[in-house]
């Protein structure tokens, strides 16, 4: 199937790895591919030693008037089956299908990751969403329930070629370290996580992201005087080996739509403790794959990572049913055949060759 996927997307984030991850997958499956994306020193060059065409547009604001024709060029070019766009800038630019463009039909298909504004999405014929909430919500917006397909993010699994050493950040061995993973953005929870390690003697934790946030993070960690035991990483692009060095992953997050990390948890083995922010909320079973906690209580979050530290029993359990939660719901297969399913079922309903 000839597939153009459309994003405009921040330098880093949790959804446009997840975009390149998608586009791999896709690859990987024999798919014909191409995308559109903002000039990136990461993902472009990602997707394009993966012998995927990239495309470069600033899909800038209102006045760029550039992007949506310069889209529509490169749509007549490669005459796609299925044009994917993610998050609300890539779907406004995108135009919809109109016989003047004299190419076989194309169908537009929106993925949403949050609960965005429908104006930004009126040029899509159908729908994907990361969790049955975001579904709802856009069915409460008006959109027809036969329109929408939730279909699960994916955790990628790559293989640890170079395992992390705990010493190259001096991490003691035998220490307790915990692991945040994420933009470093207000959003993400981190301050609360660091206060929680402050009140925690001789636990560690290692932050892995970049963002606005650091100065902010880099000045409370000074203030709480725990800059031997936390660390910011800054981005990183082996999201295994970070997860298989740590004791424990805590997703700290205060507003999560869906949160890729908790799914990246199970499928390493790192025990969860997650809060009961959107995301997680609808897929994590308290006690039973992750513990969770109230969004910004540190008192809760604290005792949470002292009952994982405390009971090797429990951290068993919570490993031994994430990952098998992650095998039956979140694996690559499951997540590239749920969109494909999805694209050839949409053009058999309107009549369009498969």
């Amino acid at each position: 199937m000839k597939i153009l996927q459309v994003m405009a997307g921040a330098a880093r984030g949790g959804a446009e790895t997840a975009f390149v991850d998608m586009c791999l997958a896709l690859r990987e499956a024999s798919q014909t591919l191409e995308v559109v994306t903002r000039a990136n020193d990461l993902r472009v060059p990602q997707l394009e030693q993966a012998g995927i065409p990239v495309h470069a547009l600033p899909f800038g604001g209102t006045a760029d008037l550039y992007t949506s024709w310069k889209l529509s060029r490169l749509i007549r070019q490669f005459r796609p089956e299925i044009v994917q766009t993610w998050m609300s800038r890539g779907s406004w630019k995108t135009p919809r299908w109109k016989p003047s463009m004299n190419i076989p039909r194309y169908l537009a298909v929106a993925r949403l990751g949050g609960y965005y504004k429908l104006k930004y999405f009126r040029n899509a014929d159908y729908f994907t969403t990361i969790t049955p909430d975001i579904k709802r919500h856009l069915v409460e917006l008006g959109v027809e329930e036969g329109r929408v397909r939730h279909i699960n993010n994916f955790a990628e699994t790559e293989d640890v070629t170079a395992p992390v050493r705990r010493a190259d950040f001096g991490t003691p061995e035998d220490a307790p370290l915990l692991l945040g993973l994420g933009r470093l953005h207000r959003v993400k929870g981190f301050d609360t996580l660091i206060r929680v390690v402050a009140a925690l003697p001789g636990v560690h934790l290692w932050i892995a992201g970049e963002g606005p946030e650091r100065a902010a993070l880099e000045a409370l960690i000074q203030s709480l005087d725990v800059g031997g035991r936390v660390r910011l990483l800054g981005w990183r692009s082996d999201r295994a080996a970070l997860l298989q060095a740590c004791d424990i992953c805590v997703f700290s997050s205060r507003y999560e739509p869906f949160g890729t990390v908790f799914v990246q948890a199970w499928a390493q083995g790192a025990p969860l403790i997650t809060t009961d922010s959107d995301g997680p909320r609808q897929f994590v079973r308290d006690g039973e794959d992750g513990l969770m906690v109230p969004v910004d209580d540190a008192t809760a979050m604290g005792q949470a990572v002292q009952r994982l530290i405390g009971d090797a029993g429990l951290r068993k359990k919570l490993v031994e049913k994430g990952h098998a939660r992650y095998r039956t719901e979140f694996t690559k297969e499951r997540a590239v055949q749920g969109y494909l399913d999805w694209y050839r079922e949409i053009r058999a309903r309107e009549g369009l060759e498969i």
